[in-house]
């Protein structure tokens, strides 16, 4: 290509916190406006800030996380500009020093993994929000998330492309919410990411100019929004304008960017150390008691999934979120060690499907993770097929017909796996096809199969597949 999409990523993640970032007021979501403004945070005279130590503690389990720098010692300082639902004048935030430095987050493509380097993360207070749906001619403001707990994550601007943006921010998203300190609502504004967007022809070292896009809350739309304003950019280039640095917000009714306010540089904000907060210091101890507590992280996990036989890219799916990953522990635990395989394809294929048409998290699946293991001991145990198991008694369990065992009864599933049984029905399909016998030992391969159907149908589904695999072939050589 003669253009190299660009693309850096900041996101904003709400912190797991009960108080605010630095007042004791609330942070649960959903309440009627301006209820959960205290008056820290709508910044009345004489109040002053109290650090949550709790959000505190979240950043240095992302730094750990991350294997990023968390710094012992950081600054809050205040990034200062005007706006309605900015009562300072200015947010409280981090700026030369933060409270991490440095990591770096692994994402996954067709072509393989790739490392992305992070920045930097910092705390920061959120604003309040701006509402100017149902105000005729005004807007008005709710500051219920005035004050709210943020790590700002900065990636460097390594990604290529929207695909890869996509796959970053939904690595990121796993994470925080795989060591509990974001629980990555996208809805509700909790995960939201900022794609700084720059063009240059191939071959470059040296980025473009670029535009940031805004508040961008959900996978689907931010892939849009990078692929449009990359064109956007590169038409505007070719037709011999130049790109202004700038903000811009998305529209996804008319799949476009569009500009918001001119970029600013940090010169612009006019940070200083906040005269209110001393210094945030943190201590050996601190860093370790919070390393003590941390879970096994996901990329540790897709290496035990992948020592059970479980090809990466399934165990990238399994390890997609602590909850999906528990609930394949689980099930894989539970059943025979040959199982692993098996029980992951379920996971990833017809019980995700299921899942996805209910839209259902898999904490919510209807079919818990014993019965997934219990379901394959009776295909294991040669009680039913893998397709009956899959086709039949799963979609069964879903609808809350009841366990496998009950189930296989009820319908009467067991499968024939008595050879004597098994060599009459072959006998009678080979003697009522004897076309198709005639046309396998003539060289045609399909002519098998559809013996093996046959038999299959004659069996109404229950003769054992590998059995009538075997002893048909054995009977056709003769």
């Amino acid at each position: 290509m003669a253009w190299e999409i660009v693309v850096g990523i900041e996101t904003h993640a709400h912190l797991l916190t009960k108080s605010k970032m630095f007042s004791g007021a609330s942070t649960a979501f959903g309440a009627p406006p301006n209820t959960q403004a205290s008056a820290v945070d709508i910044a009345l005279p004489g109040t002053l800030p109290v650090p949550n130590r709790a959000a505190i503690e979240h950043a240095i389990r992302f730094g750990l996380a991350v294997g990023g720098n968390v710094n012992r010692r950081s600054i809050f300082a205040r990034k200062n500009y005007f706006y309605p639902d900015l009562p300072k004048g200015y947010q409280i935030s981090q700026y030369e020093i933060p409270v991490v430095l440095g990591g770096t987050l692994k994402i996954v493509m067709p072509e393989g993994e790739k490392t992305i380097r992070l920045t930097r993360a910092h705390l920061e207070e959120d604003p309040g929000k701006s509402l100017h749906e149902n105000f005729h001619g005004m807007s008005g403001i709710d500051f219920n998330r005035s004050g709210m707990p943020l790590l700002e994550i900065v990636s460097e601007p390594e990604l290529r492309g929207a695909k890869e943006a996509v796959a970053y921010a939904k690595a990121l998203h796993t994470l925080v919410r795989w060591i509990g300190v974001c629980d990555g609502n996208m809805q509700e504004g909790s995960f939201r990411c900022d794609a700084n967007v720059s063009v240059r022809r191939a071959g470059e070292e040296k980025l473009g100019t670029r535009c940031e896009i805004k508040n961008l809350n959900s996978f689907r739309f931010m892939e849009q929004a990078i692929e449009f304003e990359a064109r956007r950019q590169i038409e505007l280039i070719e037709d011999g304008g130049t790109v202004t640095q700038e903000t811009r917000l998305y529209d996804p009714d008319k799949n476009e960017t569009r500009s918001m306010r001119s970029k600013e540089d940090a010169q612009d904000y006019r940070y200083f150390p906040d005269p209110d907060l001393l210094p945030l210091v943190i201590s050996a101890q601190d860093i370790e008691r919070i390393r003590a507590t941390m879970p096994e992280l996901p990329e540790k996990k897709v290496a035990e999934f992948v020592a059970y036989g479980i090809p990466k890219s399934q165990a990238n799916q399994l390890a997609s979120s602590i909850e999906m990953s528990k609930f394949a522990e689980r099930a894989i635990g539970k059943a025979p060690k040959e199982g692993a395989v098996t029980i992951a394809n379920w996971i990833t294929g017809p019980l995700s499907s299921k899942l996805n048409d209910e839209n259902l998290d898999i904490s919510q699946s209807k079919v818990p993770s014993d019965m997934i293991a219990a379901l394959f001991s009776r295909v294991a145990d040669g009680t039913i097929s893998n397709s009956t198991a899959v086709g039949t008694v799963m979609a069964a369990m879903w609808s809350g017909e009841g366990s496998p065992d009950e189930i296989i009864a009820k319908k009467g599933l067991k499968q024939i796996s008595d050879a004597g049984a098994i060599e009459r029905i072959v006998d009678e399909v080979m003697t009522a096809g004897a076309k198709l016998v005639e046309d396998y030992r003539a060289g045609k391969e399909k002519a098998f199969n559809a013996l093996v159907g046959q038999v299959m149908k004659a069996s109404k589904g229950k003769a054992n597949p590998a059995q009538v695999n075997e002893i048909l072939r054995r009977k056709l050589k003769g």
